[in-house]
């Protein structure tokens, strides 16, 4: 049986089963447990790491609260109701998102979403602007709703951002469900990414520059240093991850972490989700390890 019909038939159960358990972890988690167990067994063959990778965030994507994969409030890129055209034009390029949400007058006063391509006809000049006549719905959950629930609302409803909002009905964060397949599928390169750039790459001062996507294991295997993150289990596979890990945040660009094995990284590329790109140096082994800052 092919990976891809092993999977196929692994997310078929899960699917069937969205609808009956969503809000259950428990179940749900004992469903993919069963599922897979059946799979395993009619497939007779082995799984490769890719496909265990993804299995192995599914269960754990089934514990997860909106809360644990939101874009917090500070983060968000909105625009106001009266937004002219070429305003919008601006932050959707600056900004690199397909979707805003809408407010008006405060972030707390979210009316809806705008997609970039419904401005196409108004940038063509096919008829006149106005915002208000192509909102789309967004969903407002609470931050403690689970994430797998929040998926299975979003698909059924085809909505593709959520608003997280607090006890007070205050705008606390964003979810999309690009958000909500990637901890499931990890990270997705996105159409800015170059294509065929190094992940792991030396340079000439001796530091190395890592992208966030890089595997643990092979950064750790070319500074000879042992960076698995003793308190993550095995759900942090990428450089990425680990310095997320490591600094118990989403770090800033320019923000430096120190591994308990004595190498540092400082990140210089970060975006709303992940740190895209860090510098790494080792450390003279007798250094103490600084706290993360």
């Amino acid at each position: 049986m092919s990976g891809e019909s092993f999977l196929r038939r692994v997310w078929s159960g899960v699917a069937a089963r969205l609808g009956l358990h969503g809000g259950d972890k428990a179940t749900v988690r004992e469903s993919v447990e069963e599922i897979v167990g059946d799979t395993i067994e009619a497939a007779g063959t082995a799984i490769d790491p890719a496909e265990r990778a993804m299995l192995g965030n599914v269960f754990t994507f089934g514990e997860l609260t909106v809360a644990e994969v939101k874009v917090p409030r500070a983060d968000i890129v909105a625009v106001d109701r009266g937004a002219s055209l070429e305003a919008l034009r601006e932050v959707f390029l600056k900004a690199k998102v397909s979707r805003l949400p809408v407010y008006r007058e405060t972030l707390d006063n979210v009316i809806g979403m705008v997609h970039v391509k419904d401005l196409l006809p108004y940038w063509g000049g096919e008829r006149p602007y106005d915002l208000r006549s192509i909102l789309r719905e967004v969903i407002f959950v609470p931050p403690t709703k689970s994430a797998l629930a929040l998926l299975s609302q979003m698909r059924h409803r085809r909505c593709h951002l959520a608003l997280v909002v607090d006890e007070y009905g205050g705008t606390d964060g964003l979810v999309t469900i690009e958000d909500l397949v990637e901890k499931i599928v990890g990270d997705i390169a996105d159409e800015h990414d170059a294509p065929g750039t190094p992940q792991i790459v030396d340079l000439p001062d001796g530091r190395i520059e890592c992208d966030g996507r890089a595997p643990i294991a092979e950064l750790a295997q070319k500074l000879g240093r042992d960076l698995r993150p003793a308190d993550a289990g095995e759900g942090v596979e990428t450089v990425g991850g680990l310095i997320v890990t490591l600094a118990d945040h989403l770090p800033v660009v320019g923000e430096r972490v120190i591994h308990p094995s004595g190498v540092e990284f400082e990140v210089i590329d970060a975006g709303r989700r992940r740190v895209k790109r860090a510098r790494v140096k080792l450390l003279p082994q007798s250094a103490p390890a600084a706290r993360p800052g």
